[in-house]
């Protein structure tokens, strides 16, 4: 429920605060004094579109605030998971909109996408206004209505219902699929196979060029290497040089550490680098084996030079065709083995097939079982609906009027196999016709708060706001929708914008939207009214003269009427 809203900057509201409570509270002005931007206010905190051109002229922004008490403890969660909190127990919720057509959201303190206030605020508030009066007239708002109103029976085996609707589309999409592209997925299949004999029989291994091109480098340049670590090993250690003037790397290690030897006991420096001229004679030696076995071992085999670069010829065909990027063997290796599973979903489509062409009967069933549940559903809760909608509008001034609910058979879709359709008749012997064409504006507000009544029974909603709901009537049916809407505030929250007496005066408090104008700026606010307010306001919207005796007198029979009406409730509610 709503506790407080505050407007400032949006349209010809400069600054205006209204404080809520239980009940029934109308707000009521002047033309152009700003009474619509009460419920423009409300349906920005709800989330809805907001035009910058609304801000104010001179303003950098307009803003509006909300609070609500007695939050159901799941909004409040919402609310906590984004990171807001409660403020004395009260959930703040806030928009701001620029003069550039910047909007932003708060949520309990916390910045949130606006989006966010949608989710929340839904089911909080709900808007009636003329757009909501003539989106009734729509077949899927019909559908949707009866549906809330029936509850469970309609809503369970529904959701049920379409959960199968969804799983039967993606099964259909996916048969389709495989049917029509069997012609592809053979040619794929061909092409798969084809790949992997061809990889199958030159059976690579993992690193496996890498190492041929290894060994076809050794084996191509087999005399060179063996050349090469030859005379390497000579300049190290040769038999042939003259020992006394030795030339080859041991010799001259040798006799190094010869001369060194000789000396080194008396300088413990000169004996440490003699040490080391030993150290390096034992290393030339060892370097000398190794490189005299290397040349041994050198193979020169054209024989298996050419099975190498045969292998390595076959392996670089299949990088190329296979390969990736880099180009390696391993990269082939691992086409193969996802290929080896595109085959296997390819060769398994026949049996996918026979098993979603089995499924898909099962939900066909399935989908006639649901459907027929909440067509049978409906056509109870339709009759309900219309003799309880009928016999509203007697009460509201319309004794011939009749609803009649339609749920015709139609085609499967995604919310049944029902078309809704709401028909009515305002006199007796007058055709049932569509409502869209039958209803007149001052008819279709009283249908939209007669449904809200009954609705209020099976879909509550803490607040409700109705925005000129009144429109097009008048007189007595003007009274009787001031009752309905001071009944439906029994139940919950009602704020109602308006433009007449009738509807005003069963309110439980009055607001009004006053407009002053120095010559040149022209602003709003929102004044709540006493006693003698109210009926000077009351006599102004009967004949647009405050201190008229015989408006005064209307507006009196009215409050008194009124008071009448409250007495059961008011008693009601003091025992509570």
């Amino acid at each position: 429920m709503l506790s407080e809203i505050r407007i400032t900057g949006l349209g010809v509201i400069e600054d205006a605060t209204l404080d809520l409570d239980p009940g029934f509270t109308a707000v009521t002005g002047e033309t152009g004094a700003g009474k619509t931007m009460v419920v423009t206010g409300v349906n920005m905190l709800l989330g809805g579109r907001a035009d910058s051109g609304l801000v104010r002229h001179g303003t950098r922004r307009a803003r509006v605030e909300g609070r609500a008490s007695a939050v159901p403890k799941a909004i409040v969660q919402q609310a906590e998971d984004r990171g807001g909190e409660l403020d004395d127990d009260e959930l703040l919720i806030a928009r701001e909109l620029s003069s550039e057509g910047r909007s932003r959201a708060f949520l309990g303190g916390a910045s949130v996408p606006v989006s966010v206030l949608a989710e929340v605020s839904g089911d909080l508030v709900a808007i009636h206004g003329q757009a909501e009066q003539w989106r009734l007239l729509q077949p899927s708002r019909q559908r949707e209505t009866l549906d809330t109103f029936a509850g469970k029976p309609v809503l369970v085996p529904l959701q049920e219902y379409a959960a199968a609707y969804k799983r039967h589309r993606e099964v259909e999409a996916e048969l389709t699929e495989l049917t029509t592209r069997q012609r592809d997925r053979l040619a794929e299949a061909d092409l798969l196979r084809f790949g992997l004999d061809e990889v199958a029989k030159a059976e690579p291994l993992p690193g496996e060029d890498a190492e041929l091109a290894a060994e076809e480098d050794r084996l191509a340049y087999a005399d060179g290497l063996r050349t090469a670590a030859t005379t390497a090993a000579d300049a190290l250690a040769s038999e042939d040089l003259d020992s006394t003037r030795p030339g080859d790397v041991l010799g001259l290690l040798a006799l190094t550490k010869q001369v060194l030897d000789a000396e080194r006991e008396h300088d413990p420096k000169l004996a440490e680098l003699a040490d080391r001229a030993g150290e390096l004679g034992y290393l030339a030696a060892d370097l000398a084996g190794e490189l005299s076995s290397y040349a041994a071992d050198v193979d020169t085999d054209p024989a298996r030079l050419a099975v190498v670069s045969e292998r390595r010829s076959l392996l670089t065909g299949l990088v190329r065709k296979y390969g990736a990027e880099q180009g390696t063997v391993d990269e082939v290796l691992d086409w193969a083995k996802r290929s080896t599973n595109r085959l296997a979903e390819l060769d398994g489509s026949d049996e996918r097939v026979e098993l979603l062409t089995a499924e898909l009967a099962e939900l066909d069933a399935k989908l006639a079982d649901l459907g027929q549940q909440v067509r049978a559903a409906r056509i109870e809760a339709a009759e309900r609906l219309s003799v309880a909608v009928s016999e509203e509008l007697t009460g509201l001034a319309m004794p011939h009027a009749k609803l009649s609910i339609e749920v015709h058979e139609s085609a499967q879709g995604p919310f049944g196999i029902d078309e809704v359709e709401f028909c009515f008749a305002a006199n007796p012997g007058s055709p049932s016709r569509p409502l869209q064409k039958a209803a007149s504006g001052g008819e279709l507000s009283r249908v939209m708060l007669a449904l809200e009544v009954i609705l209020s029974d099976t879909h509550p909603v803490p607040t409700l706001v109705f925005d000129e709901i009144d429109a097009g009537i008048g007189g007595r049916a003007a009274v009787e929708v001031g009752k309905r809407l001071a009944r439906l505030a029994e139940k919950a929250q009602v704020i109602v914008v308006t433009h007449l007496p009738q509807v005003a005066a069963f309110a439980d408090r009055h607001a009004v939207v006053l407009k002053s104008d120095d010559g040149s700026v022209t602003t709003s606010g929102l004044v709540a009214l006493d006693d003698d307010a109210r009926l000077k306001e009351l006599s102004r919207m009967m004949a647009g003269l405050e201190n008229s005796d015989a408006a005064q007198a209307h507006a009196e029979e009215l409050l008194a009427l009124a008071a009448e009406r409250h007495k059961p409730r008011r008693k009601s509610r003091s025992k509570g």
